[in-house]
């Protein structure tokens, strides 16, 4: 999972970089479906959506996020919402179908 999760971010951070913000939230989403019990990387995960809207301008996004980094703090090891992609848009408290390739790495 560490190797599957690092290229996400990576992958999230170059589209990041470029500008890709459609790529960009696709990576930090599926790296946010991985990271969701380890608290450091949740809310990393959370702290580069809060930039990635920063950078397109989307200050739902960025709000959002916010409230989304400190519940990852406290709430990481306790509950999550199993295949929540993360996102401002996104009911915090919904589970999501975990994308196929992501299953055998989060059950």
């Amino acid at each position: 999972m560490n190797d599957v999760y690092s290229r996400e971010i990576s992958l999230a951070q170059d589209a990041l970089i470029g500008r890709d913000h459609v790529a960009c939230f696709t990576h930090l989403e599926r790296a946010h479906v991985l990271a969701q019990r380890r608290t450091l990387r949740h809310t990393y995960v959370h702290w580069l959506m809060l930039r990635a809207g920063l950078s397109r301008g989307d200050f739902r996004e960025v709000i959002g996020q916010m409230p989304r980094m400190f519940a990852s703090v406290l709430f990481s090891r306790i509950w999550v919402p199993l295949g929540n992609t993360g996102r401002a848009r996104v009911n915090a408290f919904k589970a999501m179908p975990v994308p196929e390739d992501l299953r055998n790495l989060v059950s």
